[in-house]
């Protein structure tokens, strides 16, 4: 642990709407793949929490889901989780797309932060997508709107300015010893973030046939030797989705396996069998028994 007088440690959460690039922001943060990505907004369900710790300091991230209008339990769940951690944390990132037009659902959530006392860094994401007049007309237009302590622009998905964001993160939180060890990179269980591999793997390559009636549970993680075993299972919510998922001749299933066993072995650095099952579970995004057993809890609502 550090201990140094001039050490800063302390909790920043990512938010923005689906889809702005949050969970691609903070794998490239702490420099390795935790939180699922995809092109489909709403991938991400849970907080899921980060550590990066450097000379200067300690930075625990949460990954929150994107604040949307919710239309189900589980739509529920993801926002409560999201707005939830504003009050929570010392530093809040605001993500963004490079554009002047400010839609409802940004302004959605300029009302929500104009109420928090917490510092304010807004990060304009995507910033290789556009000319570099296209971002100075995007910082005017969000300038008007709030006062940040901050406004960064970056690229996730290329790496640009990210060093300059983690130095305008660490001059907004307290001095104080770390949180965890050094070591540490997240507080995910490994059973969860191999669920959620597989569940980023079926959402590419199902593409817009399920959008989001798909789950993921690990049954079973086994070492045996220089082997991993695991078993896991795709819930999804009618008959029909089952045999998207499964495909002719079990061909999509097949492929959203050896897909998730490359990344998992990657991860894991060991050999992987993963064997994946489907099952039906009617209208589980709906259920407060079906939400708790795959791993979104009452208690984060």
């Amino acid at each position: 642990m550090k201990e140094k007088q001039d050490f800063k440690s302390g909790f920043v959460t990512l938010i923005g709407r689906p889809n702005v690039g949050k969970s691609t922001l903070m794998n490239r943060l702490i420099g390795q793949k935790i939180a699922i990505t995809s092109r489909k907004p709403q991938t991400t369900r849970n907080r899921i929490q980060t550590v990066l710790t450097l000379e200067e300091g300690q930075i625990v991230f949460l990954d929150t889901p994107g604040i949307h209008k919710a239309k189900n339990k589980l739509g529920d769940y993801m926002v409560n989780a999201a707005e939830k951690t504003l009050e929570e944390v010392d530093v809040i990132l605001w993500l963004v797309e490079p554009t002047d037009y400010i839609g409802a659902g940004e302004r959605h959530i300029i009302e929500r932060l104009k109420k928090t006392r917490t510092p304010v860094i807004l990060v304009i994401n995507k910033t290789d997508t556009v000319k570099k007049e296209e971002v100075l007309t995007s910082i005017n237009a969000y300038r008007q709107e709030l006062e940040f302590q901050e406004i960064v622009p970056v690229s996730a998905l290329k790496g640009n300015n990210t060093a300059e964001l983690v130095k305008c993160i660490l001059k907004y939180l307290p001095y104080g010893p770390a949180f965890y060890d050094e070591d540490t990179v997240t507080d995910q269980p490994m059973r969860q973030i191999v669920a959620e591999l597989v569940r980023e793997k079926a959402l590419r390559l199902l593409e817009d046939e399920i959008p989001h009636g798909v789950a993921v549970t690990v049954e079973s993680m086994k070492e045996k030797g220089k082997i991993c075993h695991i078993e896991a299972t795709l819930i999804c919510e009618r008959e029909s989705h089952k045999g998207i998922i499964i495909g002719k001749g079990g061909q999509m299933l097949k492929q959203i396996g050896t897909a998730a066993r490359i990344e998992i072995e990657k991860m894991l650095e060991m050999q992987v069998n993963l064997k994946l099952w489907v099952k039906v579970r009617k209208d589980w995004r709906d259920s407060d028994i079906l939400l708790k057993n795959f791993g979104y809890h009452s208690k984060d609502r």
